[in-house]
C-alpha cells in the first residue's frame, strides 16, 4: 500500500516526499560514482568531479532539510499523541458519565414503576362511590382524576371528623350519666345505712319501753 494512502497530514506527506527525493539523490550519486570509477593511477575528469560535488552538496542540503523536517515531524507526532491521549481520556470520562446516566435512568425507571404499582393506602379507604359523591358535590363534576380523589378524601375526612365529634359528645354524655348513676347509687347506699340505723334505734327503743311497761304491771 502506498504511503500516500496511509498518511493524510500534508506536513508528514511533505517529509515523506523529501525523504524519497533524498533517496533518489543518493541512488543517483552512487550510480554516477560507479560509472565514473577509474583505476587508482587515473584521476576523474573535472566535469565529473564538479558533477559529483554538485550532487553531494545538493544531497547534503536535502539531508539537512530532511533532518529538520524529521525533528518537526517527531515533535508534531508527540503533540498528536498527547492530544490523542487527552481526547481518549475525555472520551473515557464521557463514556463513564454516560454509563452512570444509563444506570441512573434504569434506577429512576424502576422507582417510577414501583411507585405506579404501589398499593397506596388511600386506595383502600372506604370512600363513597364517585356517582354518589358527585350527587352530593356537583361542583366537582369537571375535576380531573387527581382533583376528584383529593375532594373525595377531603369529604371522607370531614365526615369522619363530624362522626368523631358526635362520638366524643356521646362519650362525654355517657361519662356524665355514669357519674350521675354512681352518685344516686351512693345516695341510696347512704339511705339504706341510715334506714338500718333508724330501725336498730327504733327496735332498741321499743324493747326498753316494753321492759318499763312490764315492770309497772
Amino acid at each position: 500500500m502506498a504511503s500516500g494512502n496511509i498518511v493524510q497530514d500534508s506536513f508528514l506527506q511533505s517529509v515523506l516526499d523529501a525523504s524519497s527525493h533524498a533517496r533518489q539523490q543518493c541512488l543517483h550519486l552512487v550510480d554516477l560514482a560507479e560509472r565514473s570509477a577509474l583505476p587508482a593511477s587515473q584521476t576523474l575528469p573535472d566535469t565529473t568531479k564538479d558533477q559529483l560535488s554538485h550532487l553531494q552538496r545538493q544531497l547534503n542540503a536535502d539531508l539537512g532539510s530532511l533532518r529538520e523536517s524529521s525533528r518537526e515531524a517527531i515533535f508534531e507526532v508527540r503533540g498528536t499523541k498527547q492530544s490523542t491521549a487527552e481526547a481518549r481520556q475525555e472520551i473515557d470520562r464521557l463514556h463513564l458519565q454516560l454509563q452512570n446516566l444509563y444506570y441512573e435512568e434504569r434506577h429512576l425507571r424502576g422507582e417510577i414503576s414501583a411507585c405506579e404499582s404501589y398499593d397506596h393506602p388511600y386506595q383502600q379507604l372506604p370512600l363513597i362511590p364517585v356517582e354518589e359523591f358527585l350527587d352530593l358535590k356537583p361542583e366537582h363534576t369537571n375535576d380531573d382524576e387527581k382533583q376528584l380523589m383529593f375532594a373525595r378524601i377531603g369529604h371522607e375526612l370531614a365526615e369522619r371528623e363530624a362522626l368523631e365529634q358526635q362520638r366524643q359528645g356521646l362519650l362525654k354524655r355517657k361519662h356524665g350519666l355514669v357519674a350521675h348513676n354512681k352518685k344516686r347509687k351512693d345516695d341510696l347506699a347512704s339511705l339504706d345505712k341510715d334506714l338500718e340505723t333508724f330501725i336498730d334505734v327504733h327496735i332498741s327503743f321499743l324493747a326498753s319501753y316494753r321492759w318499763c311497761f312490764t315492770d309497772k304491771i
